[in-house]
């Protein structure tokens, strides 16, 4: 069944009822149209992850984050890198040409493993994942869980070209996501005591959209939890359901779309007066297109904007990382 979360503009639909085909996929399309016309967001059931995998990931990640700085920071990458992104080193809200303070988190990133043999294209994009020997158990769930959500990015990507009116046949994803340069980050955000006394303006996460197809969010609600903005309610609070993972589209599909989606504008408030204490990890999956893959814009009707050149997913979205990293 598909409907609204209360009274937000995102609404939830049932990717199980999608596979299923018939009416009731149909209504499941219209529903994905809708809400990403709103907000640029869905709440996805159906989806058949084991919750035992984020549960155990998000805990093994909790003892990483737990350890000294002097450890993790053997880690350390720089935005974009693959390993521990420490606090300071990134202010999302420069994405949108926003001077804000740092973003209040830490992170720890991996990628796509699929190099293609040319040194400069693999650097970048399939550099060699680091993994913390304190925390071994880390590389087992975080893969497993990757692989999972780059096997549902390919799904919804389908769903999303159905939703357009593509046939299965024709889905126009099918060859720009062979070897997709996607990443994930584990965020954590933690309490005041650690971070602080938020400076004015400042964020877990800044007001951003993320920059590729499809972001698939499995996320702790809470006091200093995660926003959406419409131009129904503007910025309000994320609808939640423990069963259901948050689905935004990024940047490349807002163009793809012809403007008819808009990517999902969001953020992540800072810790509040109220829950000082609060201290949340959310598991965060990137999934882009092959570095080289060539988008087409849809033209209208189906498209807001018409006349758009094609653009390389890859250069697209370098340009829009490069902007949100603090010096």
């Amino acid at each position: 069944m598909t409907g609204a979360a209360g009274a937000s503009p995102i609404l939830t639909v049932d990717l199980s009822q999608w596979r299923a085909g018939g009416e009731a996929a149909a209504k499941v399309c219209a529903d994905v149209d809708e809400s990403l016309q709103k907000a640029g967001f869905l709440l996805v059931t159906g989806h058949g992850i084991d919750p035992g995998l984020p549960a155990a990931l998000r805990a093994t990640a909790r003892q990483f984050f737990a350890m000294p700085d002097d450890v993790k920071s053997r880690y350390a990458v720089t935005v974009g890198g693959r390993g521990w992104i420490g606090p300071g080193l990134e202010a999302n809200g420069y994405s949108e040409g926003t001077e804000t303070p740092p973003d209040l988190k830490e992170t720890y990133n991996s990628g796509a493993q699929t190099p293609v043999g040319i040194p400069e294209i693999d650097d970048y994009w399939f550099a060699p994942d680091v993994w913390p020997a304190e925390v071994p158990k880390l590389r087992e769930l975080f893969t497993a869980w990757t692989s999972q959500m780059k096997a549902l990015s390919d799904d919804l990507l389908a769903l999303m070209a159905a939703s357009l009116g593509s046939a299965p046949a024709d889905n126009p994803f099918a060859d720009l996501a062979g070897n997709s340069t996607w990443t994930s980050n584990i965020n954590h955000y933690p309490p005041m005591a650690v971070v602080g006394e938020p400076e004015p303006g400042q964020f877990r996460i800044g007001p951003h959209t993320d920059f590729g197809t499809v972001t698939i969010l499995d996320r702790e609600p809470g006091a200093g939890g995660l926003q959406v903005y419409s131009d129904e309610g503007g910025w309000a609070d994320a609808p939640y359901d423990p069963s259901a993972l948050t689905v935004n589209i990024g940047d490349l599909l807002e163009y793809w779309s012809g403007g008819r989606w808009p990517a999902g504008r969001h953020r992540v408030l800072p810790p509040q007066p109220d829950a000082p204490e609060e201290d949340l990890v959310s598991l965060i999956f990137f999934y882009e297109l092959d570095h080289d893959a060539v988008v087409t814009p849809l033209e209208p009707p189906v498209g807001k904007v018409g006349g758009r050149p094609p653009v390389v997913s890859g250069e697209f979205i370098k340009e829009r990382l490069d902007a949100i990293t603090v010096g």
